[in-house]
């Protein structure tokens, strides 16, 4: 939702590349060479529909990926819909100015599990751990836990993230002690 915010600020000037990175598979209690991507049609997975419907809606442009990401971000994370079915996320992009026939056609081609498997080993191979993650031009990268700042404060607090993120190589961790940490901070 932040980044939205974001981006309906700067427009064009800020660039995000979206890169499927599966969370049940980082999150995953499985032995051996188990691959989330790799499960049989009978697997009910906690993300792949919407990584795939992700991949799916980049086909047809960023600024309609980017409308999709908003609309997939904006169901799951602030209105608790549950989007592990193929259903759940056409019903999502049928929202989205998207050709929904290509869109279907672009979901449902077992490519997109190649693509996420694709993009899953070569973050894991940055040491990307969780999401989001930023991966900057300069080869920097940063994962950022957050809530969604109010919209007033959505551009300074991008800025000042960007400027310990993308410029400050020696920032490593920065933590909030739990309690108070996050009571508060999403009122």
């Amino acid at each position: 939702m932040w980044l939205a915010m974001v981006k309906e600020e700067l427009g064009e000037t800020l660039q995000i590349n979206w890169r499927s990175f599966a969370l049940e598979q980082v999150n995953s209690k499985q032995e051996g060479n188990w691959k989330a991507w790799e499960q049989g049609p009978d697997y009910l997975s906690r993300g792949l529909w919407a990584l795939r419907g992700g991949i799916a809606a980049r086909q047809q442009g960023s600024m309609i990926h980017n409308e999709y990401m908003a609309e997939i971000l904006h169901a799951k994370h602030v209105e608790r819909t549950d989007i592990r079915t193929r259903e759940a996320i056409i019903e999502i992009a049928s929202t989205v100015t998207l050709d929904i026939d290509k869109f279907v056609d672009v979901l449902d081609d077992s490519k997109s599990l190649k693509t996420i498997g694709s993009d899953h080993e070569y973050a894991k191979a940055m040491g990307i751990f969780g999401t989001p993650t930023f991966v900057f031009e300069n080869g920097f990268s940063a994962f950022l836990k957050m809530f969604t700042p109010p919209r007033e404060e959505a551009m300074s607090a991008f800025e000042h993230f960007m400027g310990i993120a993308r410029e400050r190589k020696y920032f490593g961790e920065i933590k909030r002690p739990q309690p108070p940490w996050p009571r508060g901070a999403g009122d």
